[in-house]
C-alpha cells in the first residue's frame, strides 16, 4: 500500500497578500508576549523611544540562574529590585519605608541575587529572613511602568532591573513604554465577538453565551444572555445586567469563603424570572490579580489580614480590574442602558466612566454562611459595599 507523500499531505498555497496587522494590533501582541516571557522567567527590555531611556527586567517570582546571569551580563549599570511600596515596607528599617511611592527600589547584596531567596522576598505567603538588609536607592525611569508589566502578567509585582545597554541584542523581547502605557485601554476597547451558542442553564433554560475575545489573543471574557436584553434594550429599556468577575473557588467548587457562588446563580435567576438579563462573566479573578495571587491573598488573611490588607501586603491595589471590559461588551450587544445588579456603588462609578447609562443600581445582597461574615463585612466597611 502507498503511503501520501509529504507533498500530498501539504495544504494548497494560500494568497495571504493585503494588509497585516494595524499598528494597534501589533502593540497590543507585543505587550502580551513580554508578559509571557516574565511568566517563563525570561528578561524583557522595557524602552521609552522619546527619551532613549531602557529598562532591563525579569521578574522575581519565576526568574533562575540563566536569567539572572543573562541580565547582569547585559546590564549598562548596577542591578536594582523592584518592589511595591506596601510589600518593600516589610523588608526595610521603618525609617526608610515609603507608602506614598508608587513603586520602591532597593540595591541588593550580592547575596540576594539568588533565584530562591528572591522568590521569597517577592511573596510574603514565603517569608525568608534577609542575610542583610537592602538598601533603599532611587526608583529608575520606568519603574511604575515596569511593575504594571508583571501585574499584567498576574505576577507579583516584584522585579530584578537593569538600565539597558545602547543596543541591546536583538534576540531581547522588547516592548514600548507607551504601548504598555496605553494596553489596559486599547485592549478593552479591541474586544470582540468570536462565538455565540445556546446554553441551557439550570435556572435560565432560554440562555445564551456569547464568547468575546481581544486584538491580542488572549483570555475570554464572556457575555451570558437570558432572554432578549438586546431586545429589550433596543426598545428603549434597560435590561437587568451584572458585571461578575470570575472566580473559581466560588463559582465553580462552591467556596464559603466569598459569596461569588450565590451571586452568580443568584443573578441568572433573577434575570429569569424577570425574563431579560445579561451577565458580563468577567476573566478578572480575584479583583484583577488572578487565582494563584487569589490564593496567596487566602493564605495571608489565615494569619489575620483582611481581603484589603492581604492583596496590598502581596503589592496588589484594592481593586485591579478594568472595567472598561465591561463596557466593551455592552457596546458589542447594543446594550446602551443598563440596572446594574450590584450592592458596589464604585462599579456604578466605573461603568458611567467607561460611557455605560447605568438608571438605576439594584440591590445584590446575599446572607453571610458562617465563613464569609469578616470577609462580608470588611467589603462594607473597607470597599463601601452596601449591605445593610
Amino acid at each position: 500500500m502507498n503511503r501520501p507523500t509529504a507533498t500530498a499531505l501539504s495544504p494548497a498555497p494560500q494568497d495571504i497578500s493585503g494588509p497585516g496587522p494595524d499598528a494597534t494590533t501589533l502593540a497590543l501582541r507585543q505587550v502580551h508576549r513580554a508578559t509571557a516571557e516574565l511568566r517563563r522567567g525570561a528578561p524583557v527590555l522595557l524602552h521609552d523611544t522619546a527619551s532613549g531611556q531602557g529598562l532591563l527586567l525579569v521578574a522575581m517570582e519565576t526568574v533562575g540562574a540563566g536569567a539572572l546571569a543573562e541580565l547582569a551580563a547585559l546590564a549598562a549599570g548596577p542591578v536594582a529590585l523592584l518592589l511595591a511600596p506596601a510589600r518593600a515596607a516589610a523588608l526595610l528599617p521603618a525609617e526608610a519605608a515609603d507608602a506614598t511611592a508608587e513603586v520602591i527600589a532597593l540595591a541588593p547584596p550580592a547575596s540576594l541575587l539568588d533565584p530562591a531567596l528572591l522568590r521569597s522576598l517577592a511573596d510574603p505567603t514565603a517569608e525568608r529572613l534577609l542575610p542583610q538588609p537592602p538598601r533603599r536607592v532611587p526608583a529608575p525611569p520606568l519603574a511604575a511602568l515596569a511593575l504594571s508589566l508583571a501585574k499584567l502578567g498576574r505576577l507579583l509585582p516584584a522585579l530584578v532591573v537593569a538600565p539597558a545597554p545602547a543596543e541591546p541584542p536583538p534576540a531581547l523581547l522588547a516592548v514600548a513604554a507607551a504601548d504598555l502605557a496605553a494596553y489596559p485601554a486599547s485592549v478593552a476597547t479591541s474586544l470582540k465577538r468570536v462565538a455565540a451558542a445556546a446554553v441551557p442553564l439550570e435556572d435560565a433554560p432560554d440562555a445564551r453565551i456569547v464568547a468575546f475575545r481581544a486584538a491580542d489573543g488572549g483570555i475570554e471574557h464572556l457575555a451570558i444572555l437570558v432572554g432578549q436584553p438586546e431586545a429589550l434594550a433596543a426598545g428603549g429599556g434597560a435590561p437587568l445586567a451584572r458585571v461578575h468577575s470570575e472566580c473559581f473557588t466560588g463559582d465553580l467548587l462552591g467556596s464559603l469563603r466569598c459569596d461569588c457562588g450565590p451571586q452568580l446563580r443568584g443573578a441568572i435567576a433573577r434575570m429569569a424570572a424577570e425574563g431579560d438579563g445579561v451577565l458580563l462573566y468577567l476573566a478578572q479573578e480575584g479583583r484583577g490579580i488572578g487565582l494563584v495571587n487569589k490564593l496567596r491573598a487566602y493564605a495571608l488573611q489565615d494569619t489575620g489580614l483582611d481581603t484589603l490588607d492581604a492583596n496590598r501586603a502581596l503589592g496588589w491595589g484594592a481593586d485591579e480590574r478594568n472595567f472598561l471590559v465591561a463596557a466593551t461588551m455592552l457596546r458589542e450587544l447594543n446594550i446602551p442602558r443598563v440596572r446594574l445588579l450590584t450592592n458596589n456603588p464604585e462599579k456604578v462609578k466605573a461603568l458611567a466612566a467607561c460611557g455605560v447609562e447605568v438608571e438605576t443600581r439594584e440591590a445584590h445582597q446575599i446572607a453571610p454562611n458562617g465563613v464569609n461574615d469578616g470577609y462580608l463585612e470588611t467589603k462594607a466597611r473597607r470597599f463601601g459595599h452596601l449591605l445593610a
